[in-house]
């Protein structure tokens, strides 16, 4: 993410690219061998766990299907990302609050589909806006095909995910583009800044509410839609989302400034370099504007030149030691505990459990 108005749309490539080798992808989740953390619940249980798996694998299908595309340039660069992997929260956390209902109903599947197919195109268009280079340890598709490219292939995904959900029905149809224009004004918000008049943590948990929350939120709400679940569900999924997205943000935060390198390839201290705002910072200006003198001493040196290794290195060191990541992870941690909490009147079973282990698992995290 970033705060930057300006933004390169020059082309990086001409063409069809060269050959990328993939980065390692989910095709042992939707087989069955691994889930992403904080769901070892439906592994082990005997009737969910076979479920999931199997409705994993049709949504892995039918995200290639839906991707498929004649023109060979087209097929390429949507194909790009869908074949880089990806832990797939989103069809998951569908597929899983589905099991609050009739979970076999082909509707969920395809409601699945769509929420991924709408995330991996607000990717195309999130890595233009950031530059970022590279994406779940591949090259991104703007780096490989341009700006425009990428662009319109984020445009290309979208219109697919609208298409089957218009095979859903108008409220799922509803739910969609709700979602999306939270997702548009999240990125709005956050290019532009905050207001004068208004607090920049506060500006940017907003943002990260409408860009990660919001979609989180949908996820979990179609599924129990399309099961038949009951309706008095749907509310508390939908607050647990977006509770639960803003805390697995937030970590990521605290993680970017912790020295580990995480596994999308992203090196310690990008955001810090790339003058991204993430809550340590926000935090440490906060402190520094109110008088605290080593806040004020560390944020002279990442508002500094963080070009070389050695520079940044320092920089994440020191914030790493300073008392604002610990309250961040606090921060983090509430966000998961209030997701945990809005679960409660959800029956007993390995459906809630599941919920609230991947709560606490999106904080309990390195990487």
């Amino acid at each position: 993410m970033t705060n930057s108005a300006e933004h390169s749309w020059t082309h990086a490539g001409h063409g069809l690219p060269q050959a990328v080798e993939p980065a390692p992808n989910t095709t042992a989740i939707a087989t069955g061998l691994q889930l992403p953390a904080g769901f070892a619940a439906i592994a082990g249980d005997p009737e969910l766990g076979p479920a999931i798996t199997t409705n994993l694998a049709r949504v892995e299908k039918k995200l290639r299907e839906a991707i498929s595309n004649s023109d060979p340039l087209a097929d390429a660069t949507s194909r790009h990302l869908v074949e880089a992997g990806g832990k797939r929260i989103r069809p998951l956390l569908t597929l899983l609050c589905a099991h609050l209902g009739d979970a076999s109903r082909p509707e969920v599947v395809q409601a699945a589909v769509v929420v991924e197919l709408t995330h991996l195109a607000t990717l195309y268009h999130d890595d233009v806006m950031d530059s970022a280079p590279f994406r779940r340890g591949a090259p991104t598709a703007h780096e490989v095909w341009g700006n425009s490219v990428a662009i319109l292939t984020g445009d290309l995904i979208f219109a697919r995910a609208s298409i089957l959900v218009s095979e859903l029905g108008s409220r799922a149809l509803g739910i969609q583009a709700r979602t999306f224009e939270r997702l548009c004004l999240g990125q709005l918000h956050e290019t532009v800044g905050p207001r004068e008049d208004e607090d920049p943590v506060e500006h940017y948990l907003s943002v990260i509410a409408d860009k990660t929350g919001s979609l989180v939120a949908a996820s979990g709400q179609l599924g129990a839609i399309f099961a038949g679940a009951d309706e008095a569900y749907e509310d508390l999924l939908v607050e647990y989302g977006e509770k639960v997205g803003v805390a697995f943000q937030l970590a990521d935060d605290v993680i970017d400034v912790t020295g580990v390198k995480v596994k999308s390839g992203k090196s310690p201290g990008t955001d810090l370099r790339e003058g991204v705002p993430t809550l340590p910072v926000l935090l440490l200006r906060r402190d520094a504007a109110a008088g605290d003198a080593s806040a004020t001493a560390l944020l002279e040196l990442i508002d500094g030149d963080l070009s070389s290794d050695a520079a940044l290195a320092e920089a994440v060191a020191g914030l790493r030691e300073h008392p604002v990541t610990n309250e961040s992870w606090k921060i983090a941690r509430q966000w998961s505990a209030e997701a945990v909490a809005a679960l409660a009147p959800l029956p007993e079973g390995v459906v809630k459990a599941s919920l609230t282990n991947f709560a606490h698992a999106v904080v309990d995290r390195s990487s």
